[in-house]
């Protein structure tokens, strides 16, 4: 019977109430009923039993036949009247009241009121609610009995999101974080990533630029690779993958974060650097009808602007001799304010959700328009998603259909036009007496930063289409087979164009230039599954087996000409250009399409002895394209993880301060492949023109060694933890050591040309380690009825280590590689890559003083620097070679805190998100490329002109050393928001609304000298080793704070939330 009830509460809108000690709803019974009434079916289904039913609103109470209330007649009796609300001073209704011992009960109305007549004077009434805790409370001859009831201790019981599944909060034996909307952070955010910055110990979300075109970086547990193409986590969307921008920030429900190697294995090759596992909202059994409107504005500032001389200090440089007197054109111009904007954005997000048990569907729009500070930067995205729901043969057969389309126009800006309005002379105009663009073209390098931004014109176009299908079918209680089918379609196309004043024309001749560029892709994924779970005595298991398809289809095209004979047309005929007629154009046009597949098999068992030892174990066989022509084109990831619950514990039985202790124990082995196409074999490729008996031909030359052995990179990850939570939950948290190793790391080696046919092979040799600490606390300081105040703090730290790069065959000529670039006019590497060092040293000339000496007039106002014996060096005497640099710094932080608060009061809420990074450094370029009193050409910044050390200005030209490097450690009042929720008013239709102000970067507390420390940590690098060039993967050069990167901003926003 107990399995029938659930099924009428599943299939209706009507939930039963009973006493499961005096109402015996394990007996057997059989009914077979289709399209009935209510009343008919509980007429079946209680005939013959001695259970009565009555119907209240949309509860049913059951009760025992024949109960003999004749002794509560005999006694004295009174009528109770009362009202029951949640500790927030909400009414609750639907709440059971219920004389004890007996089946005579109530259920409060919709105002939480209750009247429960002929009760005995000494009688104890019991209250209880799903997700409340019960309460018994003695009448003792009282007439008016008004309950608080407080929400139930269900943290154990919280279900989040695993592998190809969910798993009780309490059975996790894996390194896993959890997220829910309610902690999101509000307001304006970029993407997905800012909702959970600083929310997930060991999870690293930047945000280092203001474009509204990029996305946020997010690393999880440190770097993992040399050469791949990224080392940010696997994010999956509902189960199909994704990005941090296909979906609207306000449409998720639920962010899952996948940490270590024993939960992320199943996932196999995609899971190395975690998995982030995005649920979206959606509707759920009988929804009754809503509409929900989220609308913000907001209006956005540099955070921090470079302080540069403007017209009146170069003026004063002038007339103290730093500057040629004809470098004053008579103007004062702010180029920075000349390109820029307070910019305007606005964020719309609609969800209407409804349905009955059946059928339920929502459906949201949500719409992005953000404009850049900077002039023509801009990102607008228009997002709809529908899902329905549908459950047919008593629930045993489920469909879910989702539809998402996404439209977005995009212009990012050109950091070059930034430079340009940094060096650009503050003496000079925009625009000359005859109202053309001024320009210098024979100066410094100099280009009009307007002209640049107004003769020229550019836009991107994405399209992304996806339909998901999910299907379940439960033959059986204990069983479910389930199938996730996914179609993307994404493209993108775009142009640029630059007009006939563009200086493009007036410096190199190009008479107008335009170019476009289309790519698409297609992706499909078809996964199945089976899962068998059962409950046996104090034994509960759980066996999963699946199959997974993903097929990747990509196709780009470009082409560029110039030579316009007008600019009516921008980059919409770029045929009319007469340089590809005339072959001035070197590549005119180039195309390039691939196709990648990945297919694996896997399965999980899951077990559980009485909540007390908990086990789980997966294993992942998969094959992918990208390993074609090798001996391991297929790869096995397994992963075991144990768990021991010691409150369950008889000796723990009496103790009262700790609700929850949970030890865990994992190791998983997790992969990555090779992020090119057909790296294991050898490859042929078209030379460069060359002439050859008065013709210009190409011809095909050797471009990769093949090597059979290629495999894929291994990432073994040990995992220790601790879950804990005290004080009846008020504190709860977790502690995760791990130790990530990563064999067979992919290198280029230098090999002899001849017998090889190119002078490097990629070779799996190298070996890396990651170790870290991630503590999470969460607490709840006060509760009360009127004021509430909750907080978390989340602290990591990782350190790394490159341990080899050679081993038996392959070998480097060096324990050493150089990565990262400062850019002209210096020109060198800024980064080292060394066996046995960390990733991301700064490696350069380490100064220690200025030489302030007027009798050394050949040393004066240069550095002095530290050599490689720590002796004092000045500048005459330093040889300025490889081996007298030094690791100066290192650009990865070591440490990570995040401190949330939530406060509430009354009506008011007011929520404030901090974080900070430390024990770092940062290499200022602005200072080094404007800080140099010596290059007077560029306009620089006022502490150019400042002694350096004290003692005297700087008379060494532009250099990448110690003096530029900064300490980066930063605490920022990130997110504030106070929000008000209006108070129920007599409107019908409307359920709730809520307005609020949020600002967003809102302090920053550094001793950092530059725009922002929150630099980017996973910028591109390239390499060199024996004068061989490496083409390095992401991340190996952090902590570099460009001088042409697009300035952080401060937000400010205002917006509303209602329910209709």
């Amino acid at each position: 019977m107990k399995r029938v009830l659930r099924s009428i509460e599943e299939q209706t809108e009507f939930t039963f109430v009973y006493n499961s000690k005096l109402v015996d709803v394990e007996q057997k019974v059989n009914i077979d009923v289709t399209d009935r009434h209510i009343n008919e079916v509980l007429n079946q289904l209680f005939a013959g039993t001695n259970i009565n039913y009555e119907i209240v609103d949309r509860h049913i109470l059951l009760s025992k036949k024949n109960v003999d209330n004749e002794i509560l007649a005999q006694q004295q009796q009174i009528t109770v009247r009362g009202q029951v609300r949640d500790a927030q001073d909400n009414p609750l209704p639907g709440v059971t009241v219920v004389v004890k011992g007996t089946t005579q009960g109530t259920i409060t109305d919709t105002e939480g009121r209750y009247s429960l007549p002929n009760v005995p004077n000494d009688a104890i009434l019991v209250f209880s609610f799903v997700g409340m805790q019960t309460q018994e409370i003695p009448v003792e001859n009282r007439q008016q009995i008004d309950v608080v009831m407080e929400e139930e201790i269900i943290a154990l019981e919280e279900v989040v999101a695993i592998g190809y599944g969910t798993q009780r909060k309490a059975d996790v034996t894996s390194a896993i974080s959890s997220v829910r909307a309610d902690d999101f952070i509000k307001g304006n955010v970029k993407d997905i990533g800012q909702l959970i910055q600083g929310k997930v110990a060991g999870l690293t979300v930047v945000n280092p630029s203001g474009d509204p075109t990029q996305n946020t970086e997010v690393i999880l547990r440190g770097n993992t690779t040399l050469l791949g193409s990224s080392i940010s986590p696997l994010v999956l969307i509902d189960g199909v993958p994704g990005d941090l921008k296909t979906v609207a920030p306000q449409d998720i429900e639920s962010i899952d974060v996948l940490k270590d190697g024993s939960a992320a294995a199943i996932y196999g090759t995609r899971g190395t650097n975690g998995v982030i596992l995005i649920t979206t909202r959606r509707a759920t059994g009988d929804y009754k009808s809503s509409l929900e409107i989220n609308s913000h504005f907001n209006v956005q500032t540099i955070a921090r602007k470079l302080n540069l001389s403007d017209a009146n200090d170069f003026r004063q440089q002038i007339k103290n001799g730093f500057r040629d007197p004809n470098t004053d054109l008579g103007h004062s111009t702010n180029w920075l304010d000349e390109i820029t904007r307070t910019p305007f954005s606005q964020v719309h997000n609609i969800t209407y959700r409804g349905g009955n048990a059946k059928t339920n569907y929502l459906l949201n729009v949500n719409y992005n328009s953000s404009e850049g500070v900077f002039l023509k930067s801009f990102n607008q995205d228009l997002k709809g998603r529908a899902d329905i729901n549908h459950n047919m043969f008593d629930d045993k057969l489920k469909f879910n259909l989702s539809i998402l389309g996404s439209d977005r126009k995009l212009n990012g800006f050109n950091g070059y036009i930034y430079r340009q309005a940094t060096i650009q002379n503050p003496t000079a105009p925009v625009k000359d007496e005859n109202g053309n663009w001024f320009q210098e073209l024979t100066k410094f390098e100099y280009e009009n930063p307007v002209s640049d931004l107004m003769e020229s014109n550019g836009l991107t176009r994405q399209h992304l289409t996806r339909f998901n299908a999910n299907i379940i079918f439960n033959p059986i209680n204990q069983l479910k087979l389930s199938a996730v089918l996914s179609y993307s379609k994404w493209n993108e196309n775009g142009g640029y164009s630059e007009t006939k004043q563009h200086v493009s024309t007036l410096r190199d001749n190009r008479n107008g230039y335009a170019s476009i560029g289309a790519s698409e892709s297609f992706d499909k994924l078809a996964e199945v599954t089976a899962e068998y779970s059962d409950v046996i005595e104090n034994h509960r298991f759980t066996a999963l087996t699946g199959y997974s398809y993903q097929e990747n289809n990509y196709t780009s095209m470009s082409m560029e000409n110039w030579d316009f004979p007008t600019d009516q047309f921008g980059y919409y005929n770029i045929g009319l250009g007469e340089a590809t007629k005339d072959g001035r154009v070197p590549n005119p046009q180039n195309s390039y399409h691939a196709e990648t597949n990945l297919i694996g098999f896997f399965g999980r068992i899951s077990y559980s002895y009485a909540d007390r030892y908990l086990f789980m174990g997966s294993l992942r066989h998969e094959g992918a394209s990208q390993l074609w022509g090798t001996n391991n084109e297929w790869g096995t990831f397994p992963a075991v993880s144990f768990g021991w619950r010691l409150t369950e514990e008889p000796f723990m039985a009496n103790q009262k301060l700790f609700t929850n202790i949970k030890l865990r124990l994992g190791y998983g082995v997790t992969g990555s492949v090779p992020s090119d196409l057909f790296r294991g074999v050898g490859l042929l490729g078209y030379s460069d023109y060359i002439l050859s008996n008065g013709k210009w031909m190409r011809t095909l030359v050797p471009i990769q060694n093949p090597n059979p052995d290629l495999k894929w990179e291994e990432k073994h990850e040990t995992n220790f933890g601790i879950d804990f939570s005290m004080l009846n939950n008020r504190i709860s948290g977790n502690i995760d050591y791990y130790v990530r190793k990563v064999n067979d790391l992919l290198f280029d080696y230098a090999v002899p040309s001849p017998p090889n046919l190119y002078p490097t092979t990629r070779a799996n040799v190298g070996k890396m380690e990651n170790r870290g600490i991630e503590i999470m606390i969460n607490f709840t300081p006060f509760d009360k009825k009127e004021f509430g105040w909750t907080s978390g703090i989340s602290f990591s730290t990782n350190k790394n280590k490159l341990v080899s790069l050679s081993n038996d065959l392959y070998q480097v000529s060096t324990d050493y590689f150089t990565t990262g670039y400062t850019g002209p006019p210096v020109q060198t590497f800024t980064h080292i890559v060394k066996i046995g060092d960390e990733i991301g040293n700064f490696y350069g000339f380490k100064v220690i003083d200025i030489c302030d000496d007027e009798n050394d007039m050949a040393n004066y106002g240069q550095w002095i620097y530290e050599d490689a014996d720590g002796n004092a060096v000045k500048y005459s005497d330093f040889k300025h070679s490889f081996e007298d640099k030094k690791v100066i710094g290192n650009g990865l932080p070591n440490y990570y805190i995040g401190w949330s608060n939530n406060f509430r009061y009354k009506n008011w809420d007011l929520s404030i998100t901090m974080r900070g990074a430390f024990d770092f450094q940062i290499a200022n370029m602005q200072r080094m490329m404007y800080e140099n009193p010596t290059y007077i050409q560029y306009n620089l910044l006022k502490s150019a002109f400042d002694p350096v050390f004290g003692k005297t200005l700087l008379q060494s030209p532009h250099e990448f050393n110690s003096y530029y490097i900064e300490d980066g450690d930063y605490w920022k009042i990130d997110n504030i928001m106070l929000g008000f929720t209006i108070p129920k008013i007599n409107i019908k239709y409307i359920q709730s609304a809520r307005i609020y102000l949020s600002s967003l970067n809102t302090l920053i507390i550094t001793r950092y000298k530059g725009i922002d420390p929150e630099v980017s940590l996973v910028p591109p690098g390239t390499s060199s080793q024996s004068g061989i060039n490496i083409n390095s993967g992401v991340g190996l050069c952090p902590g570099i704070d460009n001088r042409d990167k697009y300035p952080t901003t401060r937000t400010f926003t205002l917006g509303f939330n209602i329910t209709f």
